[in-house]
């Protein structure tokens, strides 16, 4: 409990800090009531103690006693325009770049340190539920999520149709303890929250995987390569959300930050565990279905040889009758068996042994 308390103090330390360096003089704005988030934002509320405190009447009452240090905002948005971000960036002091970052959204998962402020991009997934895998389907679906964290305030930015964090903010309602933590406990809970989503996306791909894989090698399997090669690359889509993030979980398990309890950043080590465990199944992934592919085309070539010794057999076999009928067909007057009664039919006989013969001995090599 020593580490809580510890947050808590820090988190209204750094809201002093807030109040003397952050956001323009004067009342703070009431961008709710104004109308300067219309369409962008989803949910806020004022936490105090670890419980949503609805004391506060209003987002301007709401954020004066943040600045005060007697607990923090959480402002949800999803995909505001640059006008509604700088409004945002002006009110509480953020840094144009990771404006711009938020505004264009597209972003590699980071994490950056602006003065007191942290800037996280997390890049969120999804599984895209499918009857049957073909060369043009959708495997994973990507999103992002970008969380200001800073003394007094937690703002999360959501980009993408999934992703949505109404449901963990209700949970973290219903568990005082982890929002007591500040917004370094909020920035917990929704990598905690992005880095399971890998893990399920992730055991659902490999259902997908172990499928193909199963065809591949089944007769005429090759015939599935473009399926082996479309899922390779959502697999690239999921490797391009998960690898990048190690650095940044790792920073927050091990570094020190006044906004991150030592509590907290224990659980972040547990979250990088969980990311390192993913990443390495996305990594065999990768390996697997390259190896599948590498498979595929050598059954091709397989396939080609197998086509042409066939091919080949056929045209030795037919080549046989057509070697005795050219010669026998040539203006000669004395060719063997032209005056015999019986020629023709000998000569007929004869082919037809030839080529019997000849089925005969490439079946047994297989080459028929």
């Amino acid at each position: 409990m020593t580490g809580w308390r510890w947050d808590m103090g820090a988190t209204r330390r750094m809201g002093r800090v807030f109040a003397r360096r952050g956001g323009p003089a004067g009342p703070p704005l009431d961008l709710v009531g104004s109308g300067k988030l219309e369409g962008a934002l989803v949910d806020w509320a004022f936490y105090r103690d670890g419980h949503r405190d609805t004391r506060s009447g209003s987002y301007v009452d709401a954020l004066t006693r943040a600045r005060r240090g007697d607990g923090f905002v959480w402002i949800g948005l999803f995909q505001p325009n640059e006008h509604q971000l700088a409004v945002i960036g002006s009110e509480f002091g953020l840094h144009p770049l990771a404006l711009e970052d938020a505004t264009e959204a597209h972003q590699r998962p980071k994490l950056e340190r602006y003065d007191d402020t942290l800037f996280a991009v997390l890049k969120t997934v999804r599984y895209v539920p499918h009857g049957t895998l073909t060369a043009t389907s959708e495997v994973v679906e990507s999103g992002e999520v970008m969380i200001f964290c800073g003394p007094g305030f937690v703002i999360t930015v959501r980009h993408g149709d999934h992703g949505e964090l109404a449901g963990l903010r209700q949970h973290l309602e219903q568990e005082p303890k982890r929002l007591a933590a500040g917004p370094g406990g909020v920035l917990h809970a929704i990598a905690d929250h992005v880095v399971d989503s890998y893990l399920e996306v992730a055991d659902a791909v490999q259902a997908d995987i172990d499928l193909i894989e199963t065809e591949m090698f089944s007769p005429r399997g090759w015939r599935n390569i473009e399926r082996v090669y479309q899922l390779k690359r959502e697999v690239l889509e999921l490797k391009r959300a998960v690898a990048p993030l190690t650095g940044p979980m790792r920073a927050l398990s091990t570094g020190r930050h006044p906004l991150i309890a030592d509590e907290t950043r224990n659980y972040f080590r547990d979250v990088d565990d969980h990311l390192l465990r993913v990443k390495e199944q996305v990594i065999s992934f990768d390996e697997l279905l390259s190896s599948i592919l590498q498979a595929g085309l050598a059954q091709v070539q397989v396939a080609e040889n197998e086509d042409m010794r066939r091919i080949s057999a056929w045209v030795a076999v037919l080549a046989v009758p057509t070697m005795i009928a050219g010669i026998y067909g040539m203006n000669f007057d004395y060719i063997p068996g032209l005056t015999s009664k019986y020629g023709y039919f000998v000569c007929l006989a004869a082919m037809a042994a030839a080529c019997t013969g000849l089925y005969w001995l490439f079946k047994r090599n297989r080459w028929l």
